[in-house]
């Protein structure tokens, strides 16, 4: 057996050892394989596992706090009403004062004591209270401003002697019915209270006619003097409230509150404004 080692193995034997060889590297192939597989998969088991995302949750929607039950409706706030108690009517002091034919001043001798002169064009030197001064002197002005005409003033405050001088003069001309008609007696005139002013076109045009109310002067007046607390005192179609003749250039002072409520009613006169007695005649 040794000679036959010395002088080699035979071919058959050289094959199984090959073999033998090959087949042992193979298994040393693969199971360093393994070992590297186990290494890897060692260290992926070992690695911490991924933790999933957390769902987002909406947020739950709050209840809806209940409605209150409807109410009923408060009752509308009151329009408001003109006040006719503000001013007097019977003080002759009162912006507000009636006179006419079965009201008189009290005392029939009234002079009021806040006379001021008028500062606008004249045929005569005209004297007013001082608030029915101030809104003649702003309507005047607003007149030219508008139109580019101009106003004078007939005749203003008139005392108590100076009306009994104008009556009886009429009581000579016109008669007693002429004169009641056409001009108040002593006592019961407007001009003496102060608020009252006649009005014409400067240079004179039917100063103190009736035409006055057909001229550009006369028509501005009658749409316009409520904007200053001036009223037509005596409407063409009043005279059995009023007792006179119309008087379009006649105008007299009530304030501008009294003015604007008269206007937007379409009262023309005081004695229907406040519910006064129609005074087509003396009492």
């Amino acid at each position: 057996m040794l000679e036959q080692s010395r002088r080699g193995a035979s071919p058959r034997v050289r094959r199984r050892r090959a073999l033998v060889a090959v087949t042992a590297g193979l298994l040393v192939l693969i199971g360093g394989g393994a070992v590297v597989l186990g290494g890897l998969t060692g260290r992926a088991a070992s690695a911490p596992a991924t933790t999933a995302a957390p769902t987002k949750t909406e947020p739950a929607t709050p209840p809806a706090e209940p409605r209150p039950s409807p109410s009923a409706s408060p009752d509308p706030a009151p329009a408001p009403t003109f006040d006719r108690a503000a001013h007097s009517i019977d003080d002759p002091n009162s912006i507000w004062v009636v006179v006419d034919k079965l009201r008189p001043l009290n005392p029939t001798d009234y002079s009021p004591d806040d006379l001021v002169d008028v500062p606008v064009p004249f045929a005569n030197s005209p004297q007013l209270r001082q608030e029915a001064s101030d809104a003649v002197v702003s309507l005047f002005a607003a007149f030219t401003a508008e139109t580019g005409l101009a106003l004078q003033s007939q005749s203003a405050y008139r005392s108590f002697d100076a009306q009994t001088r104008v009556y009886n003069n009429d009581l000579v001309n016109l008669g007693q019915a002429g004169a009641d008609l056409s001009t108040a007696r002593p006592g019961t005139s407007e001009h003496q209270t102060g608020l009252t002013i006649d009005i014409s076109a400067q240079p004179g045009q039917c100063s103190l006619n009736a035409c006055f109310a057909d001229t550009p002067h006369g028509q501005w007046l009658a749409a316009n003097a409520w904007r200053f607390g001036y009223l037509l005192r005596y409407p063409a179609d009043k005279i059995p409230v009023t007792g006179y003749e119309f008087e379009p250039w006649h105008f007299r002072y009530i304030g501008i509150d009294l003015a604007t409520e008269m206007h937007s009613e379409g009262v023309t006169t005081l004695e229907e404004f406040f519910g006064l007695p129609a005074a087509p005649s003396y009492g």
